[in-house]
């Protein structure tokens, strides 16, 4: 939270109720330090909108150049990331456009190497044009709630509407972990906690350690038992989720070791002869002409056979078996 940022969103004037609420909620989410990047998703829950209407005063605030939009992608993996929202009072913030290049420039390099759009050459997307961006097939907007003429849905609407349900699916994790580590549902969160430094920093634990949602959360559960305070951003908790990955690693191990060593001596270890099969292999040695050690058949064979009636007790004597 900057409180220089909501003064200036308060002190503006001439704006709509839900309009001004808007811009009062993204001045909350700035941080001096990071900037200000939170997800459509956590903006309309903090207004109390959809993301269409979301959409439509991010739209206002952006023609009234209050705000100014800039997509971020990860540069990894070439995923959509949380936009980057530049606010009215920042040094950053884009000039007022020139008769020369019809658009203004931002105070940084990375900003004014911006992807550029169709019409603009350097803005955000918005709502202001319904031309494809280069990057993507159609605009990452949703149509207005008002609008009633809807296109048909097309592959890349379902590739951008995939992708906006796993950005929600990630907040909500990202929440119940804050809950996890002993943040309150509504407190403001430390600056090491806010923006997507801290989301990018998560997404590692379950991209290069290859834990899942659920452990990330009963390992910072864990945590809790020895340090009750949150901690101080997600690199405090590196050490422990290195060591769930770890032990998970170990225990898969094991497993897979265990049941390997239950195949073996499943096939090692052969079935037992029942009495009939056993009768019936020393009756053919005893019948047959080749040579039958006096130590081969004992008792218990013998029986067997003389029972079944496989052998006579004459030719047990002449084989030598007594």
């Amino acid at each position: 939270m900057s409180h220089k940022a909501t003064v200036w969103a308060i002190q503006q004037r001439g704006l709509k109720p839900a309009t001004k609420i808007v811009l009062w909620f993204l001045c909350d989410r700035h941080n001096p330090d990071f900037g200000c990047f939170p997800t459509q998703a956590r903006l309309a829950d903090d207004a109390e909108m959809s993301i269409s209407a979301l959409n439509e005063h991010l739209a206002k605030l952006e023609e009234l150049r209050l705000i100014h939009r800039v997509r971020v992608h990860d540069p990894r993996t070439h995923k959509r990331q949380a936009t980057r929202y530049i606010l009215g009072f920042e040094a950053g913030f884009p000039q007022e456009p020139t008769p020369e290049t019809g658009h203004g420039s931002c105070g940084t390099d990375d900003e004014q190497d911006a992807d550029p759009t169709p019409e603009t050459g350097d803005r955000a997307i918005s709502g202001f044009s319904a031309k494809p961006s280069p990057d993507f097939a159609q605009s990452h907007l949703r149509n207005p709630e008002t609008n009633l003429v809807r296109e048909p849905l097309s592959k890349p609407v379902k590739e951008e509407e995939d992708a906006q349900a796993r950005d929600s699916d990630f907040d909500q994790f990202f929440a119940e972990l804050l809950t996890a580590l002993g943040f309150a549902a509504n407190a403001t969160l430390p600056a090491w906690w806010q923006g997507w430094p801290a989301r990018t920093h998560v997404r590692r634990w379950i991209d290069d350690l290859g834990l899942s949602q659920k452990r990330i959360i009963e390992t910072a559960t864990e945590t809790r038992t020895d340090h009750p305070n949150p901690p101080d951003g997600p690199k405090a908790l590196d050490r422990f989720m290195e060591r769930t990955a770890q032990r998970d690693a170990q225990a898969t191990f094991a497993n897979a070791k265990s049941q390997k060593s239950k195949q073996q001596r499943k096939r090692v270890d052969s079935p037992r002869l029942s009495d009939d099969e056993k009768a019936a292999f020393y009756a053919k040695m005893v019948n047959a002409d080749g040579f039958l050690p006096v130590s081969a058949i004992n008792n218990s064979i013998r029986d067997l056979m003389l029972v079944r009636g496989l052998v006579t007790a004459e030719r047990l004597r002449m084989r030598g078996v007594r």
